[in-house]
């Protein structure tokens, strides 16, 4: 399920967003909405998508609630903003470090990815979540609904203070 630890640069997108949360979970409407237009944006360097989530407070997982509400966005990667259709968004995803998970199955089961996420492997990391986007890149391999789908989950991370004194007793 863990693939690496990676520092990602910063990346532009084009899409479309809704807010919503997990009890009023809008995600499809969101994916075609998007997939009605996607044509309409230029300059895509390739065919992977991006289903990103902007928790505004900060994610918290100790007082998450399925009500908690976050917006979430349908994006493809471009080179530039120059042709931004009028009915698109931009977004600039800033550089940052992240672990990246790999999903595979039915949606129906993710939870369960999120769960070995932040319940087994970030506590034992090493690593705290940070307040950044969260996203699934939804490549070649993604399928819709299906049980031999498989996405990369990205987590926003940062060394947490033991790791950091750790490596500070270390050096010294």
């Amino acid at each position: 399920m863990y693939l690496r630890t990676a520092l990602l640069p910063e990346k532009k997108f084009i899409g479309k967003f809704i807010q919503m949360s997990l009890a009023e979970d809008r995600t499809q409407e969101l994916w075609q909405l998007f997939m009605k237009e996607r044509k309409t944006i230029r300059q895509i360097p390739g065919t992977d998508l991006c289903n990103l989530v902007v928790y505004d407070p900060p994610l918290d997982l100790q007082n998450f609630q399925p009500t908690t509400v976050f917006t979430k966005y349908a994006l493809a990667e471009v080179a530039n903003f120059d042709d931004l259709p009028e009915s698109m968004e931009s977004f600039v995803l800033s550089s940052g470090l992240y672990a990246v998970f790999l999903h595979r199955g039915h949606p129906a089961s993710f939870p369960q990815t999120l769960g070995y996420i932040f319940g087994q492997w970030l506590p034992s990391s090493g690593y705290e979540l940070d307040h950044r986007p969260h996203f699934e890149l939804l490549g070649e391999k993604y399928k819709n609904n299906a049980s031999d789908s498989e996405e990369e989950v990205w987590i926003p991370i940062r060394e947490n203070d033991y790791a950091k004194a750790h490596v500070k007793v270390r050096s010294e």
